[in-house]
């Protein structure tokens, strides 16, 4: 019986370490063939190929070096599509802080680059859109692709 009681105790002193554990942050990050500035490039030249409208390329790299920061090649695309987008306004409008869309190309400490963004059926989840079913389905199939085309991994 003490067993019993030890190890239940044990784990609910546990749990909430378990919970961050298990915890989905709803980042889709895939590894990219090319370099940082290339894969974004791809991406750029994909998302324009299919009429998507690029609002902004940010360089985190050469920002923090013009602070005399070290950051290892970094860059942001945000990009949208109102024709797709524009309905989970109309779910909630808080939406609006996670949308247009961001992809993050970036090098790690080994060399690798990545590029990741944020899962559309997390940003529904965060922003509590249980409403647009088929307007995920095509946002996380239209990012699939074009990530794909982006990192190589078609």
């Amino acid at each position: 019986m003490k067993k019993i009681f030890f190890i239940s105790a044990m784990l609910c002193l546990l749990s909430p370490f378990t919970a961050i554990a298990e915890h989905d942050d709803g980042l889709i990050t895939k590894k990219s063939k090319y370099s940082v500035s290339e894969t974004l490039d791809r991406l750029e030249n994909v998302l324009k190929k299919k009429g998507i409208t690029v609002a902004l390329r940010w360089k985190h790299d050469a920002k923090a070096k013009s602070v005399n920061v070290d950051l290892r090649p970094t860059e942001l695309l945000i990009f949208g599509n109102p024709k797709i987008g524009s309905h989970m306004f109309t779910s909630n409008q808080t939406s609006g802080i996670d949308l247009p869309l961001k992809a993050l190309a970036w090098k790690d400490q080994n060399g690798d680059v990545f590029l990741s963004y944020n899962d559309p059926a997390y940003i529904a989840k965060r922003h509590h859109i249980e409403n647009r079913a088929k307007t995920l389905e095509k946002m996380s199939a239209a990012l699939n692709k074009l990530s794909n085309v982006a990192t190589g991994n078609q």
